[in-house]
């Protein structure tokens, strides 16, 4: 079932900091309409102090039914509006994206970006992602280099950010599938299997910023 008005929601907020993107803030939906929520601006109960929410955060929240039953959903910051009280529109979640299992997977994004592949055998080349998220990656190339399922690969992503900025991130991860694109062509998806959380939080970074700029469009 969908929340309703004077429903309490608990929120996560999406971000690059580990620690912060587990803290849980509590809300109340003041009023909504036929794509968004209103909420009271969140609380972090432990502090006292509320939690400033920006146009184009990532949120992940859930609120409770009969018996105690968490209730969850993704969605996203999409304005605010000024009444008796400040509150913040997110989106109105769609009935069937709502669920009792609470899922917080990486934000994936469609990113052409440059990767220098390295494999076990020495072998290198340059290919291209396909998309990126903070759990793994897949990129384009040639059907000639021999990747295999479980194969282990070494990894320079190169990142731009929108501040005009380039970083480099450095990881090994795990080939998952290889998908044919053509006779000379293949997708290979892959998940981190070893990467050091700053290298991890610069493609995080990476993926929020191309998140807000699709929305912005």
């Amino acid at each position: 079932m969908l929340p309703r008005v004077s429903d309490l929601v608990y929120i996560q907020v999406a971000s690059a900091d580990e620690q912060e993107s587990h803290h849980e803030y509590k809300s109340r939906i003041v009023e909504m309409d036929e794509t968004n929520l209103y909420i009271e601006i969140p609380l972090d109960e432990r502090t006292g102090r509320y939690k400033p929410l920006h146009l184009g955060d990532e949120l992940s929240v859930y609120f409770l039914t009969e018996g105690g039953v968490k209730n969850y959903f993704n969605t996203y910051v999409c304005g605010s509006r000024q009444d008796v009280v400040r509150m913040v529109a997110i989106k109105k979640p769609e009935l069937e994206s709502i669920s009792k299992i609470q899922r917080r997977n990486f934000l994936r994004v469609t990113a052409e970006l440059e990767l220098a592949v390295k494999l076990m055998d020495q072998v290198q080349f340059i290919a291209i992602t396909e998309d990126v998220s903070g759990g793994g990656i897949s990129f384009r190339c040639d059907a000639k280099w021999s990747v295999k399922p479980g194969q282990q690969i070494s990894c320079w992503l190169l990142i731009p950010y929108r501040n005009g900025t380039v970083e480099h991130a450095q990881f090994t991860a795990e080939t998952v599938r290889i998908k044919p694109l053509t006779h000379d062509k293949q997708l290979v998806m892959m998940k981190f299997s070893e990467v050091v959380d700053m290298e991890q939080q610069k493609i995080i970074r990476f993926c929020f910023e191309k998140q807000f700029d699709y929305r912005k469009k």
